[in-house]
């Protein structure tokens, strides 16, 4: 086995350093699977925030796309922007924690174009607060959506892949939270860790089919508007961690794992660091994070509880949330 890193430029700060790191054997690390006009690629929750990112990534290879997401509105005015770039889309809408839904999408992805090439699952929701004080139905729900809706993509992918001859890329957008804990993030914590777990049982248990290929993304804090959509039952309005990446930065990596599959990428310097920390001090990172997070993840304003749109879809469509823009305007005010 042996370690990869490739740094990838950023184009504006703080993606100066964007990174990732990856593990795999000689003999993977040579595979490609090259992206073409005829590539059909699904990507679930592809309505707004890095699901949207890597949709319009996507897009620019001219592959034929299944967007999905629960919101159709937002989602055709996706499928619009990414036709625009060239590519073929139909879009479905549904929610991930439904089986028989996702099973649908599959087979009508597999309908309308006959297979299925890459499979990226990315819907995700959003809840903090302190553990105890989260509404039971809350917590399930990210639970349902996050791991439950993963678990369905996932065997939607798995089925398809081996009826066609044993090759696709499944793709999981998980987190650095699936590495290290975070306080008042627990059910997004929860199933962040269980995805990393659930992508290493797939890859063990397709061993023996070289060209069904099960990768996990775990990128640092994204610029994305899930912050403002989130759960929230903490008492103050969240806001994406400091150093905040772009979501375009990981789409680029999505993409080029589709191409040359591995079993993990990190997303950020940051990212990089966390890994290794988790490697070396895993217990020190743990109360540091413990210690420090809040203050980075909350605004000192109050913010009364509500459930965002755990149970009802609220995207704006946007991809970016503002957050690289918000968090230089106020290191540049400590500065002066």
């Amino acid at each position: 086995m042996q370690w990869q890193i490739v740094t990838l430029p950023g184009r504006r700060l703080p993606d100066f350093a964007a990174a990732r790191l990856v593990r795999c054997s000689p003999s993977a690390c040579r595979m490609r699977f090259p992206l073409s006009k005829e590539s059909v690629v699904v990507v679930t929750g592809g309505s707004s925030g890095v699901g949207r990112a890597i949709a319009l990534e996507f897009a620019r290879k001219r592959v034929r796309l299944i967007l999905a997401s629960r919101d159709l509105t937002v989602l055709e005015d996706a499928a619009n922007e990414c036709r625009a770039h060239g590519a073929t889309v139909i879009t479905h809408a549904l929610d991930m924690s439904d089986v028989v839904a996702v099973e649908e999408l599959g087979q009508r992805a597999v309908g309308e174009f006959g297979r299925i090439d890459v499979w990226v699952n990315c819907a995700a929701l959003l809840l903090f607060g302190r553990f105890e004080e989260l509404p039971a139905a809350d917590f399930r729900r990210v639970v349902e959506a996050n791991l439950i809706g993963y678990a369905n993509g996932c065997r939607a992918a798995l089925k398809q892949f081996k009826a066609q001859g044993e090759r696709g890329v499944l793709i999981n957008m998980g987190s650095m939270l699936g590495v290290v804990g975070e306080p008042f993030v627990s059910a997004y914590v929860a199933t962040k860790f269980a995805i990393r777990g659930l992508s290493a049982c797939l890859r063990q248990e397709c061993v023996d089919m070289p060209e069904i290929r099960v990768c996990t993304v775990l990128p640092g804090a994204l610029d994305t508007p899930i912050y403002r959509s989130a759960g929230n039952y903490f008492g103050r309005t969240a806001r994406a961690i400091f150093p905040v990446y772009s979501p375009e930065t990981a789409a680029r990596i999505v993409v080029r794992l589709a191409e040359r599959p591995r079993p993990e990428a990190l997303v950020g310097t940051v990212a990089c660091a966390l890994m290794l920390a988790a490697k070396l001090a895993p217990r020190v990172l743990e109360r540091v994070v413990g210690r420090f997070a809040a203050g980075l993840q909350f605004k000192e304003e109050d913010a009364p509880p509500v459930p965002g749109n755990l149970f009802e879809s609220i995207h704006s469509g946007a991809v970016s949330g503002g957050w690289q823009e918000y968090w230089k305007r106020k290191l540049r005010l400590k500065v002066r």
